[in-house]
């Protein structure tokens, strides 16, 4: 085999992050109400400033593990006398303060909408760091338990979050382009379910191609669900009288942006990068192999049962699968292909062959081409 068989054959699997991959950023460590904060993270003096008037701020600790940031967990005393925590994330460069820009309006967006199922926002900005120019995100911080969302509040609480959200936005969306994982989605406003369906999955593989390089027929396999499967798959849900409303989804909701209070028992969702969508959006995330908790079909059985299913409804898993396509997309992107790609691509040929198939011969004379170009 050649070295590119080789690596074409072999998928890593993606495992989610245990350690921080950035780093602490160097600022001059900043002073609350002229005493010194303890920690292992120290804090910028912009970060002190905006937390609320009356604040007093005693330990600052590294805390959690992320991919892309760095983040920190600040112990505190309100302006009442109670103790408070707030949770600091940081990231560094253009793709840094895409991310946390996004992050903050995506996150005040959803708390705006449900408050009850969203750690609050307070700000996010720039540190005093000239090099590398780093950025930073301030909310509430809650503590988590390591058990499984109940699924019946967990779905409560996310179906009365869409429902609620049906109301804000007559197009499909959002104000800024929000990241999911490291990288921005292309989020700009469009009437068209359809169209802005094609306007991210365009966006996905282009970024795919342009971190990871070319892969098996990948692009060509893309193509053939844009021009041939999105036409009988997602057309119907706008057609004959059907309409889609645009709804408020996180936009990245797999395991690991769920969370139990370990305080209360209620359940939380982080990390979003949110857009108004076709809310099974949100729940085809679910789907994906690297979920070991939401994939369970007691969850989907109970968002559906609540928020139920759009017409036509025998074609849901198609839909799940192509809104699936994008999802594993993009994450191929942000983690250099690994098994997202491979389960992307799993599930093109699915719907392919089902809606679409190849000629004869056009998939192997086009991946010739593909493998001859690349010598």
């Amino acid at each position: 085999m050649t070295d590119k068989e080789i690596k074409d054959t072999v998928t890593e699997i993606w495992t989610p992050p245990t350690f921080f991959a950035g780093k602490v950023p160097q600022v001059i460590p900043g002073r609350s109400n002229n005493q010194e904060i303890k920690g292992d993270f120290p804090l910028d003096q912009i970060v002190i400033d905006q937390l609320p008037p009356g604040t007093q701020v005693h330990s600052s600790d590294r805390y959690g593990a992320s991919a892309w940031t760095v983040t920190a967990k600040i112990a505190a005393t309100s302006a009442d006398g109670k103790p408070k925590f707030y949770f600091l994330k940081c990231a560094e460069g253009s793709q840094g303060k895409a991310m946390l820009h996004g992050e903050f309006n995506s996150m005040c967006e959803l708390y705006e909408t449900a408050p009850n199922l969203v750690p609050k926002p307070y700000t996010w900005g720039s540190l005093n760091v000239s090099n590398p120019h780093t950025w930073f995100f301030l909310s509430d911080f809650i503590e988590m338990t390591n058990q499984h969302p109940d699924p019946v509040q967990l779905c409560t609480k996310l179906v009365a979050m869409h429902q609620a959200s049906l109301s804000n936005s007559s197009m499909f969306g959002f104000y800024v382009n929000t990241c999911q994982g490291n990288l921005a989605q292309q989020t700009s406003w469009n009437y068209s379910w359809v169209d802005y369906y094609i306007q991210l999955l365009k966006g996905a593989i282009r970024l795919n191609t342009e971190i990871n390089g070319p892969w098996k027929n990948l692009e060509q396999r893309i193509d053939r669900l844009i021009t041939h499967v999105v036409p009988l798959v997602l057309e119907p849900l706008e057609s004959d009288g059907r309409t889609v409303e645009p709804c408020l989804i996180h936009g990245d909701l797999w395991d690991g942006d769920i969370g139990t209070d370990s305080q209360t028992g209620e359940i939380y969702i982080f990390d979003a990068s949110a857009h108004y969508a076709h809310y099974e959006m949100e729940i085809a995330m679910w789907r994906g192999k690297f979920n070991k908790v939401v994939n369970s079909e007691i969850y989907l059985n109970n968002y559906l049962s609540r928020m139920g299913v759009s017409e036509p409804k025998e074609q849901f898993d198609d839909r799940s699968r192509i809104y699936s396509v994008y999802h594993t997309l993009h994450e191929s992107a942000c983690h250099k292909g690994s098994s997202f790609r491979q389960e992307c691509y799993e599930n093109l040929n699915y719907l392919i062959e089902k809606h679409a198939p190849f000629p004869e011969g056009e998939t192997e004379v086009d991946m010739e081409k593909t493998e001859s170009d690349d010598g």
